[in-house]
């Protein structure tokens, strides 16, 4: 590809995307052109429960070439944009491609993070039974400077500064603006975003999820069932509560992977409405 012989073989290489629009395919190819490892920047392939359903890297890519920040969070474990930031400043001094759908991680290591502090166990129990009780209680108790710059139809980033307004006293649009400088500034990475025509995109969705479910994304969730908890930050893997529901005999398989595939769909216009918005000045890569 023309693309990849443009790319610096010494600048860390950052690839943002939406899902299923092939990101992953082009970091390897620029890993196993450099001798690059392979970094993940999506919130949901931490998690060490979902392999097939996060589409992670399979056992065989992994084997091929180093990957790092795959899979190596429990269930339950606590990971957020401070823990990959933190996880993510290690690979900085070595020839690495960073890789995934997670805005705020790049937003992170681009434009430096906030350090809010830890918020406790107990605030974030109130703000899980408030989100699945009442979710627009939620969005009116946010300060308003916070609300007008976060997505209020993203109930994980309405949590997120819900708990952070209750449990400091103070917005977190207020935490923001006292962010530390980023540990890579735009201009010492190539960024590379990719951004697929709509049409195309949702076609790979459908099929990429039913061919999920070929390789064993059900057996996955059958794997969950008996630990299965809503409000875990990993129960946020796409496509997982339409599986389990199946699995809980609430609806047929069919019904499930459509609705996970709608839900998918839904997901990457999400995701391309952020990258429009936050990394115009990031290298576009239309697709197909």
């Amino acid at each position: 590809m023309a693309l990849i012989s443009a790319i610096s073989r010494e600048a860390p290489v950052l690839i943002a995307g939406p899902t299923a629009s092939g990101k992953s395919a082009l970091a390897m190819e620029i890993a196993a052109r450099d001798g690059r490892v392979v970094v993940n920047a999506d919130a949901l392939q931490v998690y060490g429960n979902w392999r097939v359903l996060t589409a992670r890297p399979s056992a065989a890519e992994e084997a091929a070439l180093p990957h790092a920040l795959y899979g190596h969070v429990g269930r339950d474990g606590a990971w957020s944009v401070g823990h990959w930031l933190r996880a993510a400043a290690g690979f900085l001094d070595r020839p690495a491609v960073f890789v995934g759908g997670t805005g705020l991680y790049f937003m992170a290591l681009t434009e430096g993070l906030a350090e809010v502090p830890p918020v406790p166990a107990e605030v974030r129990a109130e703000a899980d039974r408030l989100r699945a009780g009442d979710f627009a209680a939620m969005v009116a108790g946010l300060d308003p400077a916070t609300a007008a710059r976060i997505d209020l139809r993203n109930p994980a980033r309405v949590q997120r500064a819900w708990e952070v307004l209750r449990a400091t006293g103070r917005g977190l649009g207020d935490w923001q603006a006292r962010t530390a400088q980023p540990l890579l500034p735009l201009a010492r990475a190539e960024t590379l975003v990719l951004r697929p025509e709509t049409g195309w995109l949702d076609a790979r969705i459908a099929r990429r999820f039913a061919a999920m479910v070929e390789e064993g994304a059900l057996e996955e969730a059958r794997a969950e069932l008996p630990h299965w908890n809503p409000a875990l930050p990993s129960a946020r893997a796409i496509g997982a509560p339409e599986l389990i529901a199946h699995l809980q005999g609430r609806i047929g398989l069919p019904e499930a992977v459509a609705a996970a595939s709608l839900a998918t769909r839904r997901y990457a216009k999400r995701q391309r409405t952020w990258f429009r918005a936050r990394m115009a000045g990031w290298r576009g890569l239309e697709l197909p």
